[in-house]
C-alpha cells in the first residue's frame, strides 16, 4: 500500500542526520585537514608576494586567491583539485552503503519516501560543501587582514560570492555523479573507482583529446580565410566546454580577474572603444560567466535526475 502524505515527508530528518554524519565522520575530517593545510600554505605564499603591492592594487584579495609561488600552486588551484575529491567522497556510498549495511529497507519502512531520502542525501552533501567553502572564505579574509592589513572591498566581496557559487555548482556536478554511481553500483569501492575514473578523464585526458581535436579542426580550416579559422576555433572551444572543468575554469577566470572581457576568440573590431586593462564591473563579469554557471547547474540536475530515475526503479527488499 502507498503511504499517505507528501513525498517529501522526512526530507529534513534525512538532511540533518546525513549532514551530522558528514561533519563528524573521519573521512570528512581527513579531507578538511588536507584542504586546510593546502589552503593555508597557498595563501601564505601568495600574501608574501603581495605585501609589497598593498595600496597599489584595488583587487588584492582576488590576487590572493589566484597568486601562485613555486613550489605551491594558488589557492584556487588547490580548491579545483580537492573539491571534486571531497564531493565524490561524500556521495559514492550514499545509497549502496545503506544496501551493504542492510538499513535501506528499514529506513524506507518509516514515513520516508525514496524522493525525500535521495534528495536529503544530496542536499546534505551540498550543505556540507557549502559550509566548508564558507569557512575557507572566512579564513581567506582573516589571513588577508593579518598579512595585508587592509579589508576587502565591496567589489571583491561580490566577486568572492559568485566565485563560491560557481565552486558550489562545480562541486554539485561531482556530488551528483558520485550519487549516480552509488545507485548504479552495489559495491561502494566500484562506485568510488568509477567516479574517480571520470574525474581523472576530465582532469587529465580530456584536455589532451581536446587539443588533438582542435589541431585536426584547425588543419581543415582555410589558412587564408579568417572566418573559416574563427569558426573552427569556436567549434574547438565548444568541444572543450563539454567538460565541467573547462566551465569552472572559465567562470573563475572572469570572476577573479576583472580585466577579462571575453572567454573565447575575439576580433580586433570587437575591441573598438574598449580600454584594455580596465576592470569590468561585477555585473558585466557575472553576465559573461552566467552561461558557464548555468551549464554547471544543468549538468548537476541532469546527473541527479539520472540517479533519481535509477533509484526509483530499483527493488528494495528487507
Amino acid at each position: 500500500m502507498r503511504r499517505e502524505g507528501s513525498p517529501w515527508t522526512g526530507l529534513w530528518a534525512v538532511f540533518f542526520k546525513e549532514m551530522a554524519d558528514h561533519l563528524t565522520g573521519l573521512r570528512m575530517r581527513i579531507l578538511e585537514v588536507l584542504i586546510l593545510l593546502s589552503a593555508l600554505g597557498a595563501l601564505y605564499t601568495g600574501s608574501q608576494a603581495l605585501r609589497q603591492t598593498v595600496g597599489e592594487d584595488p583587487f588584492l584579495y582576488l590576487k590572493l586567491l589566484t597568486t601562485a609561488q613555486d613550489p605551491l600552486p594558488s589557492f584556487v588551484g588547490f580548491l579545483s583539485f580537492f573539491i571534486p575529491l571531497a564531493a565524490i567522497a561524500l556521495a559514492f556510498d550514499a545509497v549502496n552503503g545503506e544496501y551493504a549495511r542492510g538499513t535501506l529497507s528499514r529506513v524506507l519502512s518509516q514515513p520516508i519516501y525514496r524522493d525525500a531520502l535521495l534528495f536529503g542525501k544530496f542536499l546534505a552533501g551540498l550543505g556540507t560543501l557549502a559550509l566548508l567553502l564558507f569557512a575557507l572564505f572566512l579564513m581567506v579574509v582573516g589571513l588577508g587582514l593579518l598579512r595585508l592589513g587592509v579589508p576587502p572591498g565591496s567589489e571583491e566581496v561580490g566577486r568572492a560570492f559568485f566565485f563560491l557559487l560557481a565552486t558550489l555548482g562545480y562541486a554539485g556536478v561531482w556530488l551528483a555523479l558520485g550519487l549516480l554511481f552509488s545507485v548504479l553500483f552495489r559495491q561502494p569501492a566500484t562506485a568510488a573507482l568509477a567516479a574517480l575514473g571520470v574525474w581523472l578523464f576530465f582532469a587529465v585526458f580530456y584536455p589532451i583529446l581536446t587539443d588533438l581535436a582542435a589541431t585536426a579542426l584547425l588543419l581543415r580550416a582555410d589558412p587564408f580565410d579568417p572566418e573559416s579559422q574563427l569558426r573552427q576555433a569556436q567549434l574547438a572551444l565548444w568541444i572543450s566546454r563539454l567538460s565541467p572543468n573547462t566551465l569552472y575554469a572559465e567562470a573563475l577566470t572572469a570572476l577573479l580577474n576583472p580585466a577579462v572581457r571575453s572567454l573565447g576568440p575575439i576580433l580586433i573590431t570587437q575591441l573598438e572603444g574598449a580600454v584594455l586593462g580596465t576592470p569590468l564591473p561585477l555585473s558585466q563579469s557575472v553576465l559573461l560567466v552566467w552561461p558557464q554557471i548555468t551549464g554547471l547547474l544543468a549538468l548537476t540536475l541532469l546527473l541527479f535526475t539520472g540517479a533519481y530515475v535509477a533509484f526509483q526503479r530499483q527493488e528494495v527488499r528487507a
